[in-house]
């Protein structure tokens, strides 16, 4: 697995722990309860995401990508 796939695989499955952090949360509003930790996570770590984002688009700079590139080979997209 090369840098660029492993950092996408990363933001899917970061993305899918998200998802699952709001629904648990909203089943924790629809039981009654008047605050949850899973929602509290879940806006937090969304919040992370979109930064990781925006300064990804501004910068050209992904800070993920450059610690993938550490660990696994850059992509050979021409093969």
């Amino acid at each position: 697995m090369c840098a660029s796939r492993m950092q996408r695989v990363l933001t899917a499955i970061m993305l899918g722990l998200i998802l699952y952090f709001f629904a648990v949360g909203v089943q924790d509003f629809k039981s009654g309860m008047d605050e949850s930790i899973n929602f509290t996570i879940a806006v937090i770590l969304q919040t992370f995401v979109i930064i990781m984002m925006l300064i990804w688009a501004f910068t050209n700079f992904c800070p993920s990508t450059w610690m993938m590139n550490k660990v696994f080979p850059p992509c050979e997209w021409e093969k």
